[in-house]
């Protein structure tokens, strides 16, 4: 095999995967409590709510015209104004179910990019919190972090590829 060849592989990770494997965006996020509904996406319906409690309402920032419903995300506190707030090993699943703007529930603190169920935002951060700094990533794109990374380490670790 020509060394041209062997290096497509390689090139096709660095130029296709690899842009999707990144840590998140970062943000903010406040918390809000029951009432929850009706809510902008699925209305008086029990169902939209996980078994978990672990649910939000999307910012203006992620809303986007609505799309935002039903999505997935990862989220992470990586700092708050008060020290000790966050647990920085602690990352949940939350689903959005609402538009924060026009949530029933006030937020603690208006304009951030999610508000969070009291029960998400007590997963990864103290529960006095009225606000917290966040690292967040739609779901699919952490499964396919874990998939490039994984077939990154294959062929990194490969030596027709780079020698």
């Amino acid at each position: 095999m020509s060394i041209a060849h062997s290096t497509i592989p390689f090139l096709f990770i660095f130029f296709v995967l690899l842009p999707h494997c990144s840590h998140g965006d970062i943000g903010t996020a406040a918390q809000y409590g029951p009432f929850y509904v009706p809510t902008a996406c699925y209305g008086n319906d029990p169902s939209q709510f996980p078994s978990s409690n672990l649910f939000g309402a999307a910012g203006e920032g992620i809303w986007d015209n609505g799309a935002a419903c039903g999505r997935q995300y990862m989220v992470r506190c990586i700092s708050a104004t008060a020290p000790y707030t966050c647990d920085p090993e602690q990352t949940i699943q939350i689903r959005i179910v609402d538009y924060a703007p026009s949530a029933q529930s006030p937020a603690s603190t208006s304009g951030t990019t999610m508000v969070l169920s009291m029960t998400a935002l007590s997963a990864v951060a103290n529960s006095s919190a009225q606000f917290i700094n966040i690292e967040f990533q739609q779901w699919h794109n952490v499964r396919l972090t874990h998939h490039c990374l994984t077939c990154f380490n294959q062929f990194a670790s490969s030596a027709h590829v780079f020698g």
